[in-house]
């Protein structure tokens, strides 16, 4: 009989030691500690590298972003999925490729479209050249480029398509000018892409 009762002395220490314990927890809580596993906090760091990266280069791809951070695609898709997920990164579509921009109403629809196209090199001279009014035909653009007539069609046939060019038929040849709506947005962003 006397066993059950140091059996039930010690059970009632131990169950206040419990008791003390479990609301240490709480404070942990309330003072803002938390425990944190390894693998997700590497993975918020590369997110913070991402979103740093596409806040530096708006309007980058996917291939841009995996080649300079030495990330596979894979992996970086998932990690932009959360960036979008979280509302810290939006996709933008052009013409097939996806162009990432910092989520904060920084940049403007026709801002982003302008991007977009500036980050081909070629566009980037074409845009150029109809701007300052060097030339501005089908012809002209190929001689002064260095690209044939029919890459220059197709590459006119793209920024036609996204409304950045006008086309004006003037009997056989096809002139080229820049679309008022876009043209202080070429003209902004073009000097961050010179």
């Amino acid at each position: 009989y006397w066993q059950f009762l140091i059996w039930l002395a010690a059970m009632q220490i131990l169950s206040i030691i419990d008791v003390i314990l479990y609301f240490t927890k709480f404070i942990f809580i309330i003072l803002g500690f938390r425990a944190a596993d390894h693998p997700s906090t590497v993975g918020t760091l590369k997110r913070k590298y991402i979103y740093a990266f596409i806040k530096a280069c708006p309007g980058t791809c996917i291939s841009e972003i995996a080649s300079d951070m030495s990330l596979s695609r894979g992996s970086l898709r998932y990690h932009l999925n959360i960036l979008e997920t979280e509302n810290m990164i939006e996709a933008h579509n052009d013409c097939g490729k996806i162009r990432y921009f910092q989520n904060n109403s920084t940049y403007s629809e026709e801002e982003k479209m302008v991007i977009s196209v500036l980050q081909n090199e070629m566009t980037r001279k074409i845009v150029l050249k109809i701007l300052k009014e060097e030339c501005n035909t089908n012809g002209d653009l190929a001689r002064i480029t260095g690209v044939s007539k029919s890459a220059i069609t197709r590459y006119m046939k793209q920024l036609n398509e996204s409304g950045l060019i006008n086309e004006n038929k003037m009997g056989k040849s096809t002139i080229y000018s820049i679309n008022p709506v876009y043209r202080d947005a070429i003209e902004k962003m073009y000097l961050k892409f010179s």
